[in-house]
């Protein structure tokens, strides 16, 4: 497993008490389905992603919660000078303009690890698109793992872990019970949001 802030000895037992402390003076709550806390691999959907603030407050929360997550990014983001730093904070890059086969590296990597969470933002981008894109769920089904709903809501000023959800067989049935999950979930900028389906 790669060394991350979730999990850099002496670094990170520090950073959880300063998660937790910029969490109270922002004023946010971090709640969790506590099935998700007991899982060792899971693929963890993040949404609603309309803001560059939703990674900070992911962070804080993963903090918090003793979470050693991994998340997939464009692969801009891992050029010099900022590489480390992203794969630091847990970043694995993706090159969207190949047509590779990333569902199923992801799944092979799951096959490989006895403990990983993988972080997917299935909006795919901050602005609104025109449905979700659907790599979580392929790699939830290919690797025979649980989706963790992870959320933010700028509304409530909570964020955390929603409920573990098996997929099953029919993608549409899938999208429209997340739908109703993340139905009352406000990003920070609400119409910014892309809808599960």
């Amino acid at each position: 497993m790669q060394t991350t802030i979730f999990n850099t000895p002496v670094i990170t037992p520090v950073l959880r008490l300063i998660a937790r402390l910029l969490l109270k003076l922002h004023g946010w709550r971090v709640v969790c389905d506590r099935q998700a806390l007991k899982l060792k691999k899971y693929v963890l959907i993040g949404a609603p992603h309309t803001s560059n603030w939703d990674g900070y407050y992911f962070i804080l929360a993963a903090l918090k919660l003793g979470l050693t997550p991994q998340w997939m990014g464009k692969d801009k983001l891992f050029r010099f000078p900022l590489g480390s730093t992203m794969r630091w904070f847990g970043g694995i890059a993706v090159d969207r303009s190949k047509a590779n086969n990333l569902v199923q590296a992801t799944v092979d990597k799951f096959h490989e690890c006895r403990s990983l969470i993988i972080a997917v933002p299935p909006e795919g981008t901050r602005g609104r698109g025109e449905r979700w894109k659907t790599g979580f769920y392929h790699i939830a089904r290919g690797a025979r793992l649980p989706v963790v709903c992870g959320f933010i809501n700028f509304r409530k000023k909570e964020l955390g872990l929603g409920p573990v959800m098996e997929m099953g067989e029919n993608l549409k049935m899938e999208l429209a019970r997340i739908r109703d999950f993340y139905r009352d979930k406000i990003g920070k900028y609400p119409e910014h949001f892309t809808p599960p389906a």
